[in-house]
């Protein structure tokens, strides 16, 4: 499979660079998501079997003050990758978000649940999912959440490093979704992209993300337990730690059909963690 991933540095896309070697990786100074035309003209100058948009603006405070860069990275370039896609008959896959959601409720969330994203961030990415869909060629979008990995910022690498210096750390206990491992996400990209180009009526929305859910303190919990270190975790509302840009209180995800249709499974995030946490003490 002759794969073209848009996205270079980033979780996902270092992941991917595992799994598929070979594959071409444009990264910003090749294909800039920001400027008009550069994805349609990559595409055209890479020719592939099946394209993976595992590129994004994921600065989700600073999009509040940045919003036409982060509609630029995440609504009209995912779009415009579509509408090259489908032109030459390539099936896309692109990564989206739970972002897209409002977090209401408590009962997790299906591909065909209405949207309502809290913040612009979450709007530039729903954009992106609308233009991936009107341009109407083979695709998969696929949703996730909370990435981690050992690499980029994330809150993985955020609480090792915190742990060094504190003996005790105030996590938001209110916010509830699956942690999801970057290579497990790649991992779900890369079956989605082969299946695709046998079954394209496989088209369609996704989700993925890990299990058990958990909120953002008990995942802090695991993090220190299988460090091995001491500190220690105090539940607090999302009240207590304003951000600028809301986050959803419910990201739950029900991911029936990626298992259905790919026989894709959500993988165990503990498992996944202390594979990113070995990786994180060998180097």
């Amino acid at each position: 499979m002759k794969a073209l991933i848009f996205g270079k540095t980033g979780q996902v896309a270092r992941e991917l660079a595992r799994l598929l070697p070979d594959a071409v990786f444009l990264g910003r100074d090749q294909a800039d998501l920001g400027v008009p035309g550069m994805c349609e003209a990559a595409i055209a100058a890479h020719p592939s079997d099946v394209i993976i948009n595992a590129a994004a603006y994921t600065a989700v405070d600073k999009a509040e003050s940045e919003s036409d860069l982060a509609h630029a990275v995440n609504g009209a370039a995912p779009a415009e990758m579509a509408r090259a896609a489908a032109a030459q008959g390539v099936p896309l896959v692109h990564i989206s978000t739970d972002y897209v959601f409002d977090g209401g409720g408590e009962a997790p969330w299906k591909p065909d649940d209405e949207t309502g994203p809290l913040g612009v961030y979450g709007a530039s990415k729903l954009a992106g999912e609308q233009g991936v869909r009107a341009a109407g060629g083979v695709h998969a979008i696929l949703r996730t959440s909370w990435v981690f990995s050992a690499h980029g910022a994330n809150f993985v690498k955020t609480m090792r490093r915190l742990s060094g210096t504190h003996d005790q750390l105030r996590v938001v206990a209110d916010q509830i979704g699956g942690p999801t491992a970057a290579a497990d996400i790649a991992a779900a990209a890369v079956r989605m992209a082969q299946v695709l180009n046998s079954t394209p009526e496989q088209t369609g929305t996704y989700h993925f993300s890990g299990f058990p859910e958990t909120s953002w303190s008990d995942f802090a919990r695991e993090i220190f337990s299988q460090l091995g270190t001491g500190t220690t975790v105090e539940d607090i509302p999302s009240a207590d730690y304003p951000t600028p840009a809301a986050r959803p209180f419910n990201s739950r995800m029900d991911c029936s059909s990626l298992r259905a249709s790919f026989g894709i499974h959500r993988p165990d995030w503990r498992n996944s963690l202390r594979d990113v946490i070995a990786e994180l003490e060998s180097t």
